[in-house]
């Protein structure tokens, strides 16, 4: 293999990188939204880029993979028009009546629910549904929303690594080494099982002081109809259509992006009053915009080759021992998607195992390693995940509101309840991995 020399380039487009990024890990300190650094970021790299001749406006387009941000825009939009209709409060308060006060069976079905749906709808959105959802149950219910809050957010991080679009980085790792939806589903999924199983039982531990409380048990059977049945039969039709559209996508010739719109386009005619300009502004354009931003940022890094540089230095040890290396893998990218958001993290290490895959090395364990360790890790802490950092924002909302401090939850009270589960959930990936090393390093076809 042909050794790169470290030039100018290399070292400008690294502290563009590395100043962008230590704004947005850092984004609780100096009070500027991640998005900020990151089209700052983005900026400077086009034009520095230019000034060196490695990058252009051109190119930085070329390097946004549209395949996610269409695909997550079209999700949130079918989500936005779901959320009116009253069918996600309805199967909230259903499971609540349901549970009759037992409050890990509570836990169990509300973790369960927003698993299942976040398998599809990824487990940002659907933490951003039934976090307030969980806060109005708890409250007739007269019990802390605190583990049933952590409790939605670890089971929705840990069960969402378990398809393509279950969580964004499965999305950004999915589209960057052509994985089609099925052989995610086929490889991730019993991983995911069972680690999902073992949060599961573990938060009945973890929070076993919270969950033996007597609640107060009121009639959650006055809970309010669904307003617009028709859009919510029709959403669920929709989201039926898409699964079984994101399973043949392969077949079909379409990238899951055009699934999701197609599915979109069908829910807009067949809804019921449905307001584009409603729904469309209750998409995350910030979160899009952060994507794209990124996507940019890396693009110009691996533009001037400093990602492949990196790369070059980490072949040799991949070669001598790839089951090592996976592992390794997995476990360092768990650490640093807790201490750092596994979305940046993600983005920063595809073009560096797909320039591995150019010089021949076999990087198929390394997708399923980076894609594991960056959803495990990011249970670590409340920085981990977007989801997480949703779930913190709507405790702190909910603390200030009842003037009580103890109803946010804090950095160390994650840490405390969240670091145990991560390294639990990386501890069964890790022997599954091993032991069914064959599976996971058997090439793409």
């Amino acid at each position: 293999m042909e050794t790169l020399e470290w030039n100018t380039e290399m070292m400008v487009s690294g502290i563009i990188l590395a100043v962008t990024f230590v704004g947005i890990f850092t984004e609780g300190v100096h009070g500027f939204h991640r998005a900020k650094f990151a089209l700052a970021g983005a900026g400077t790299m086009v034009i520095v880029g230019q000034l060196f001749g490695f990058y252009s406006p051109e190119l930085a387009i070329e390097a946004i993979d549209w395949n996610v941000v269409f695909l997550l825009g079209a999700m949130m939009t079918i989500v936005a028009i779901m959320i009116p209709t009253g069918g996600f409060q309805y199967l909230a308060f259903t499971i609540a009546d349901m549970s009759q006060g037992r409050l890990f069976l509570l836990m169990a079905m509300m973790g369960t629910l927003v698993t299942v749906l976040s398998l599809l709808l990824d487990n940002v959105t659907t933490v951003v549904i039934f976090g307030p959802l969980i806060i109005l149950i708890c409250q007739p219910l007269k019990v802390s929303a605190i583990p049933f809050l952590l409790a939605a957010a670890l089971l929705s991080d840990t069960g969402g690594v378990a398809t393509l679009v279950g969580d964004p980085p499965n999305l950004m790792i999915g589209s960057a080494a052509g994985i089609d939806f099925n052989t995610f589903v086929i490889h991730m999924g019993g991983i995911v099982f069972v680690a999902w199983i073992a949060t599961l039982f573990s938060l009945r531990y973890i929070f076993k002081e919270e969950l033996a409380v007597k609640p107060t048990i009121p009639d959650f059977s006055e809970r309010e109809k669904i307003s617009d049945p028709r859009t919510w039969k029709a959403a669920l039709a929709v989201l039926a259509l898409m699964v079984v559209g994101f399973v043949m996508h392969n077949a079909l010739h379409w990238e899951p992006w055009f699934v999701a719109g197609m599915g979109l386009t069908i829910l807009v005619f067949v809804g019921k009053d449905v307001d584009m300009d409603d729904h469309f502004a209750d998409v995350e354009l910030t979160l899009l915009i952060f994507f794209m931003a990124l996507f940019i940022i890396v693009g110009g890094v691996e533009h001037s080759q400093f990602l492949e540089f990196i790369g070059s230095l980490i072949i040799p040890y991949v070669q001598a021992d790839l089951l090592m290396a996976t592992l390794l893998l997995m476990w360092v990218a768990a650490f640093l998607s807790a201490a750092i958001d596994n979305i940046p993290f993600t983005a920063a290490m595809i073009p560096i195992i797909l320039g591995m895959e150019t010089q021949g090395i076999n990087v198929t364990p390394l997708w399923w390693a980076l894609a594991a360790g960056v959803g495990m890790g990011g249970n670590g802490t409340h920085l981990g995940s977007t989801a997480n950092v949703f779930i913190v924002t709507i405790s702190e909302k909910m603390a200030k509101d009842a003037g009580d401090p103890s109803l946010a939850i804090t950095p160390g009270l994650w840490f405390r309840k969240g670091s145990p589960v991560m390294i639990l959930t990386l501890t069964i990936c890790t022997i599954i991995m091993y032991l069914f090393f064959p599976f996971f390093s058997a090439p793409l076809t």
